[in-house]
């Protein structure tokens, strides 16, 4: 059993999709879970969308027909213009249509994850159909039966006993598995496991199935030493650790989601990432025990911070006790630190602002 991964990038058009389709043929569709995102930029899309509708603004109907004129437009270079793909995508954009009317929460994380993973729906929904097309026989799966959650919506945490159990019994792992990347369900409501989260929807799958391996299908050659929209001369990673890639995503190496590694580590899975452009590099290799193969400098760029300096009235010292005063707000408002310097009379963090909290910190 192999866990696969594509991402945005690789099923933004037809044409992109059907490279999907020829990568799958040519790595064998048996013995397969697919994970894919959402299509292009479609999840910035349905976030422009979201913000529409909770703030009541009058561009809503704008946003909706241009991520369905999107869609539309990849359907009618992939299929005939009587198949039942017309009906289904039409169906979806009903019920999201269905989901704005009937609201009432004022909660913008729970409208937040009930919107947003229909980029999800779509994407899977046109890629499965595709493949059908060109003969390659699959099983749709709806992620929100399998991945379990509380509901910390738009960041949530797993549910790993129940998922476990429920992907080893309902996963056919002899055959080809479509399912969507960065969701979750807790009962009847769909949950979020963070932005960028497919990747870590492919490990979860490839804990729970003892999977032999996950590959993360990309538009670069691998994990890089540094971005290379950022960077004009970058090298590729053969090999690095779990360690080093675990650090690597965690401060910003957008190539893997930082939780991804954790449940790979734990029963030792090997990573791949790889350009579905040239399938015959075989890009960068994640494992225990490896080192960073070259041995060169690595760079990560984080934009958007927020810098926060902190000193007592009274020129007292930062000690523990005022420290830990301090971190107790930064969870609580949920900003994630990402540097912190501290000296005897001050102590200074670097923190992302995710929910848009910092002014209420």
């Amino acid at each position: 059993m192999k866990i696969f991964k594509f991402g945005g990038a690789s099923v933004k058009d037809a044409e992109n999709i059907k490279n999907v389709a020829s990568v799958i043929q040519q790595e064998g569709p048996k013995n397969k879970v697919i994970v894919i995102s959402a299509m292009g930029k479609m999840t910035n899309a349905f976030e422009a969308i979201i913000d529409a509708y909770f703030n009541k603004r009058d561009n809503l109907t704008e946003k909706i027909s241009f991520v369905e004129k999107y869609h539309q437009s990849i359907l009618s270079d992939l299929f005939a213009e009587n198949h039942s793909i017309y009906a289904e995508v039409n169906d979806l954009f009903g019920e999201l249509s269905g989901f704005m009317l009937r609201n009432k929460s004022e909660d913008y994380n729970y409208v937040y994850d009930q919107m947003v993973g229909f980029g999800e729906f779509l994407s899977t929904t046109i890629v499965s159909e595709y493949l059908k097309e060109v003969g390659v026989d699959n099983q749709w799966l709806d992620v929100r039966d399998y991945i379990k959650t509380d509901i910390t919506y738009r960041d949530a945490k797993i549910n790993w006993q129940l998922t476990e159990q429920i992907i080893k019994e309902n996963v056919v792992t002899a055959q080809l598995n479509i399912t969507q990347g960065f969701l979750g369900g807790v009962g009847v409501e769909t949950t979020t496991l963070g932005r960028e989260g497919s990747d870590y929807t492919a490990g979860v799958f490839a804990y729970c199935l003892n999977a032999d391996s996950v590959t993360i299908w990309k538009d670069v050659a691998g994990v890089l030493n540094a971005d290379p929209r950022v960077f004009t001369e970058t090298e590729l990673l053969h090999e690095i650790s779990y360690t080093e890639a675990i650090e690597m995503a965690f401060y910003g190496a957008s190539v893997i989601h930082p939780k991804t590694i954790q449940p790979l580590e734990q029963k030792n899975i090997p990573l791949f990432v790889r350009s579905f452009d040239d399938l015959s590099n075989k890009g960068t290799c994640v494992g225990r025990g490896k080192k960073i193969t070259p041995e060169v400098p690595c760079f990560i760029v984080k934009k958007d911070q927020v810098l926060v300096s902190i000193s007592a009235k009274d020129f007292s010292f930062m000690v523990e006790s005022n420290i830990s005063d301090v971190f107790e707000k930064l969870d609580e408002y949920k900003l994630k630190v990402n540097l912190i310097q501290n000296s005897a009379i001050s102590f200074s963090v670097c923190i992302d602002d995710k929910y848009n909290n910092f002014d209420a910190f």
